[in-house]
């Protein structure tokens, strides 16, 4: 059974490989995932280009976990020397875009899901979700099919990790920021300088130091990254605006450090968005501990994922290296893509399983 569920496996990223299937132009992605499922008799559902199903013995009265992963991708890159869209195989290493991010970690979920789709007795239920729109953080992705998903307990996001288990992922906040002044002549006395009022904030934002401190992050990272003031060089500026990207650790949320920074600044502040959440999953759970006992390291991802979407404790790992994600020639071994489903098999038993 295992090795036809990787052979199934491969077979289905080289497909999906050769799809176009870009942020928001996942559809055809979607029905081959959404074909490949029906194939093998599991009922699916589906909403825009997100697909997602349950295991056949599903129970109301147990607990679910979600098993999640991507099929949109970003575009290639000018680096690229290969076809993107060509799923060539060479000295182990299956090249295409979207192979390593996250391909490898979406079709070796979908196998897991499989190997345990009709197994009796299972203490959790089953909810494989995959979705669009990751790489832009996108409204139409998970985060448009989370109230139809049901109740969920934690989750495993798929995406390149070596294997190892991501316990932690920062959040992200972009502010904008404005300072108003009073505009005048810059030869006289005039006005009330805008820049010069916005200096005491960027400064606070510089210098502010979090009381609390993450264990796998270290302190919470504001940097003021755009700054835009004045019309012509003979006039006091009375707008000074300015944008702050604010990388949140799992010491706060999201909605906690807005409010110090807006009790501490006299600029007016707008976060672009509170959505992308720090995300965590206790290091005693047992699907880190069953993870750990299989010689996995822990560590805290500094890339932002679904994950920040989720409000359940969830984990990220999947086979494939982080670093080639968006990298041109893109590529995953096949072997880790094998591993990888065994390890996925591996590390749920002792948590799903009653045995």
């Amino acid at each position: 059974m295992m090795e036809k569920l990787q052979n199934d496996a491969v077979a289905l990223l080289k497909e999906l490989i050769t799809i176009s299937s870009f942020s928001r132009e996942e559809d055809k992605t979607a029905d081959v995932i959404e074909r490949f499922l029906r194939e093998r008799n599991v009922k699916t559902q589906r909403k825009g280009n997100n697909v997602w199903a349950y295991n056949a013995q599903f129970d109301a009265n147990k607990p679910t976990l979600l098993l999640n992963s991507h099929h949109d991708t970003v575009k290639p890159n000018s680096g690229y020397t290969r076809n993107p869209f060509s799923p060539d195989v060479e000295a182990g290493k299956l090249y295409g875009l979207g192979s390593n991010d996250a391909g490898g970690c979406l079709v070796s979920l979908i196998a897991t899901f499989l190997y345990y789709y009709n197994t009796e007795d299972l203490t959790y239920n089953l909810c494989l979700a995959a979705t669009a729109e990751e790489e832009i953080s996108g409204l139409n992705g998970l985060e448009s099919i989370l109230p139809e998903l049901g109740l969920l307990d934690f989750a495993i996001v798929g995406e390149p990790t070596l294997m190892n288990l991501a316990i932690a992922e920062r959040g992200l906040m972009v502010l904008d920021c404005q300072v108003h002044g009073k505009a005048g002549h810059a030869a006289r006395e005039e006005g009330e300088n805008a820049i010069y009022k916005a200096l005491k904030d960027i400064q606070w934002f510089k210098s502010y130091r979090f009381a609390k401190v993450s264990e796998l992050f270290g302190p919470l990272k504001m940097s003021v990254t755009v700054i835009n003031a004045g019309t012509q060089h003979n006039v006091v500026p009375e707008l000074c605006s300015f944008t702050v990207d604010v990388r949140v650790t799992d010491a706060y949320t999201n909605e906690e450090v807005l409010k110090i920074i807006k009790t501490n600044v006299s600029c007016a502040v707008k976060p672009r968005s509170t959505r992308l959440k720090p995300s965590s999953i206790d290091k005693n759970h047992p699907i880190v501990q069953s993870g750990i006992r299989m010689g996995k390291e822990t560590y805290g991802s500094p890339t932002t994922s679904d994950q920040a979407l989720l409000s359940i404790p969830s984990l990220k790992v999947g086979p494939g290296d982080s670093a080639r994600s968006h990298m041109a020639d893109e590529y995953v071994y096949v072997q880790e893509i094998l591993d990888g489903i065994e390890g996925y098999v591996e590390m749920l038993k002792p948590v799903i399983t009653a045995g």
